[in-house]
This record gives structure tokens, sequence and C-alpha cells, in this order.
């Protein structure tokens, strides 16, 4: 199911129509979004849910509004104030800070860089999330961690964001793909301090996950049982078709023998090869593992009989 979650409600709380339409409690999602982020954020119910692992490794896309000028203690637009820079405050000129300043330090986000993720996060720290640690008055260092930024780029300057608690002397709209455990509103700061000054965030908008674009989503408002995906097109893994007697074997958990080639298969990380196979009617049943000459099964989709 793919939900378009307003600012100001939790990830979790954006679960609740998929609960009612399809009575249900087991739902889950994949790639918790901020309290006051919004966009795209797919979920999924019953066994599916054990596919969602696979779906939040995925690389995302996001808009998101740079505020220059201040900081706050949650890197967004309307926190508590840590830093102000004076230029912003005694509206001096502010020199070799404009689009073509940000545009330059922009490359040096592009790749693979290490991140140090907000304070106020979910990192777990001792078994306990890193914002609950804050919110409890207890000094915290988070450390430093890989991702990766496939695309950077301004979209637009200047707008302004009601409620910010601090000043800014300039405001950029910025695109960013990226891999999984980026977070925006640390990319924010550090490009503040890339261009000398203190930075912050707001209406961070999440347009992609995979393949799967934000058009695509419905608001919870909305939902219905016809707004349904299927697995296949949420994770662009290749699907192959069985006859019953190989699905019947599929569905008692062995694995069966494969010669015929697979386009579209990939290695991930962790060097598995995966695919859909699906009945004799094109409906996919299972998700499976690919080793030569054979496939084997690892979650089973479907309803039990």
């Amino acid at each position: 199911m793919l939900l378009d979650k307003v600012a100001g409600e939790t990830s979790f709380k954006a679960l609740f129509p998929l609960k009612r339409v399809f009575c249900t409690k087991r739902v889950g999602h994949a790639g918790t979004l901020d309290l006051r982020a919004s966009g795209l954020i797919i979920a999924a119910m019953g066994r599916a849910t054990r596919l969602l692992p696979y779906v939040e490794a995925k690389d995302k896309c996001y808009t998101f509004r740079l505020h220059l000028g201040y900081e706050t203690d949650t890197l967004e637009w309307d926190g508590d104030v840590l830093e102000q820079d004076s230029r912003a405050v005694d509206a001096a000129p502010v020199l070799n800070i404009d689009r073509a300043a940000l545009e330059s330090v922009l490359p040096q986000f592009i790749g693979d860089i290490d991140q140090v993720p907000p304070k106020y996060c979910a990192v777990k720290i001792d078994g306990h999330r890193a914002s609950d640690w804050v919110e409890r008055g207890k000094q915290i260092e988070l450390k430093p961690r890989r991702i990766h930024i496939a695309s950077l780029k301004i979209v637009g300057e200047g707008g302004v964001t009601e409620g910010s608690s601090g000043k800014s002397f300039a405001t950029f709209d910025l695109e960013c793909e990226c891999s999984k455990g980026t977070y925006i509103r640390a990319l924010g700061r550090d490009l503040a301090y890339a261009l000398g000054t203190f930075g912050c965030v707001s209406m961070i908008r999440r347009h992609r996950i995979g393949p799967v674009n934000l058009d695509r989503a419905v608001r919870g408002s909305d939902l219905t049982r016809e707004h349904m995906v299927p697995v296949n097109e949420v994770l662009d893994y290749p699907v192959v078709r069985l006859n019953d007697d190989q699905m019947g074997a599929i569905r008692n958990g062995n694995w069966i023998p494969w010669r015929t080639p697979v386009e579209g298969l990939r290695a991930e990380s962790d060097g598995e090869k995966l695919l859909f196979a699906a009945d004799s009617n094109g409906i996919v049943l299972s998700f499976c593992k690919y080793e030569p000459g054979r496939i084997w099964p690892k979650v089973f989709l479907a309803d039990d009989d």
C-alpha cells in the first residue's frame, strides 16, 4: 500500500486507515518519516510485512528547504535555537553565501560520505533511542555512518516557512537522491557548516522509494481496498511463472529445479539473487532466492487455504 503521509502525524498513525479498511493489526511500514515530514510511505500487511526490510534498503528521493543562519536542537526550522549567525540578526551584507556559493559546496556531498545523525533520531544507544536520551538530559555522542548521495541539486530559493524560531538570511529548496540511513536534517546542518554558517531544514517531503513514486500514493482519508498494490510493483525483482506442482513445492518450503534463464537478476549486497514466483495466472505468491539450477522459497505471501 502506498500512502502519502501528511506533515504533523507520525508514521505509525499514518497506518491507522490501513488497519481500519482491511480489518487487520498485522501492518508495518518501511522507512519512518519524521513527524513534520511528509510524503511516501510504503506499508504492508500480513506476511508481506516480511518484505519491508527489502523496501527500506532501496534508495530514496527527498525535497527539502534549507534555512541558513541558525541551528536548532532538532535541526528543524521550529526547534529551540542553539546557534544564531549574527549576520542574520544584524541584517549585515552576507558575503559569498548565495546560490553560487551553495552550488560550489554541493559536490562535497555527492557519493559515499560519513554523516553524523541528528541527536533527535531513532538510532539506538544502550537499547534506547537517541532522542529519548536527549529528552532525559543525557549527553550523547553519535558516531558517523557511511551513506551514499547520488544526486543533490537546488530546485528553488527564497521561500518562506512560517513558524521559524530563528532568523535566516537565505533559504534554498533542494532535491536529494540518497541511500538508506541518510538524515536530511543532518545534511542541512552539514551544508551550512560547509558554507561557514549554521543551518536547519523544513518541508521535508519524500517523493520516491526505489522504483515507486509519490504520485501513486493516496492520503489515508481516501484509502480503499482498490488502492492495494502488488508486491512486484514495489520491489523491482523479476517474476517467474510456476506450474501447480512447482508452486505446491514452494508453498511447502521446498526448493524446485530451475534451468530457464531469468532476465533481470542482480546480486544484492549480500550476494543473494532474488525474484518473485507467480502461479500460472500470473499472481505473485512467493518471494524467492535464485541459485544456479534452483529456486528457494523465502516468504510465501498467500494466505493458507
